[in-house]
């Protein structure tokens, strides 16, 4: 089962005042030279630098609607920017945070977590790793578990980006996104399905939980090897964002790691847009034809995360 568009109409109430109206630009067309028209969801200036704040506020919100949270606090997996979003969102409920990263996480992903507050902890060599921490822990002391992208109340959150995206462009053909775990997928789906917008879900050629999932008809695990894996490296689709596409006008595609690194660079030279691998995979769809609009389609392309270190982008 997945969310319905009810509840990312509740989700959307419910963290109105706490999370950032997503800005769209037009993209140029010497920046994006496709037919149709194209339009970015600037979803990096969101509160912690990604979309994550919206899922993670409408849990934690949630929660202490039903009466939930408890003491310890709250516990959570990431590869960093939904830790981010956890620790930010327990502070809007007074709540602590402990977050478990795997050895790989970027070091700016740490910082950030540190002057949110979160009690931070290592759990392996990958996500699934401190996943398996993060659940002995949360056994061990009773915190509420999140999770980073498995949670109806995750997805709906994510959801309400879409919603904003065609209040302001109502006439929306298409929306690309980049894939993870699949609880961006499923909320943006969910909501895509209920106005008739196309999604096209984007994935690194070697990351790509989603696309498996599609051509095996179920979840299953996948290796992970991609400059995006950080926030993209997950081994397996969590199985709403399966439904939600069944459900719906879903495309499954892939880029490499080289379109990936040279959209993220093109987001420098036109825009002084500095986002990490995973926030420029759906634009890499377009730069290297993975997806090519028809003329006049109206597009958006969101650009989910900011959480990075910007030293490797080279000034021109």
């Amino acid at each position: 089962m997945h969310p319905t568009y009810g509840d990312v109409t509740a989700a959307a109430d419910r963290i109105a005042g706490h999370t950032r109206p997503v800005v769209l630009a037009r993209a140029d067309a010497d920046t994006v030279p496709v037919a149709g028209e194209v339009w970015f969801a600037l979803e990096h200036m969101q509160h912690t630098g990604s979309f994550k704040a919206r899922g993670a506020a409408n849990f934690v919100l949630a929660q202490r609607e039903q009466g939930m949270l408890p003491k310890v606090g709250i516990t959570i997996a990431s590869g960093g920017n939904a830790g981010v979003a956890c620790a930010w969102a327990a502070r809007l409920v007074d709540s602590a945070a402990t977050v478990f990263l795997p050895d790989s996480a970027p070091a700016v992903k740490v910082a950030r977590l540190r002057a949110l507050g979160a009690q931070v902890l290592c759990g392996g060599d990958a996500y699934a790793d401190a996943a398996a921490e993060c659940e002995r822990y949360a056994t061990a002391s009773g915190a509420l578990r999140s999770h980073a992208y498995d949670d109806p109340h995750i997805a709906a959150g994510a959801g309400t980006l879409l919603d904003e995206i065609v209040a302001q462009v109502p006439e929306l053909d298409t929306v690309l996104v980049a894939v993870g775990g699949g609880g961006l997928l499923t909320g943006i789906t969910v909501s895509a399905n209920h106005h008739g917008v196309r999604v096209v879900a984007v994935e690194p050629e070697h990351c790509r939980a989603f696309n498996a999932a599609v051509e095996a008809g179920e979840p299953v695990d996948v290796e992970i090897d991609s400059v995006a894996a950080d926030s993209l490296g997950a081994r397996r689709v969590t199985p709403m964002a399966l439904s939600a596409a069944n459900a719906g006008d879903v495309r499954s595609v892939l880029v490499s790691d080289k379109q990936i690194i040279a959209a993220r660079q093109t987001l420098w030279d036109c825009r002084r847009v500095a986002v990490e691998h995973g926030a420029s995979t759906a634009l890499a769809a377009l730069l290297s034809g993975a997806y090519v609009p028809a003329p006049g389609e109206r597009v958006a392309v969101i650009v989910c995360g900011a959480n990075t270190d910007p030293v490797d982008l080279v000034p021109r």
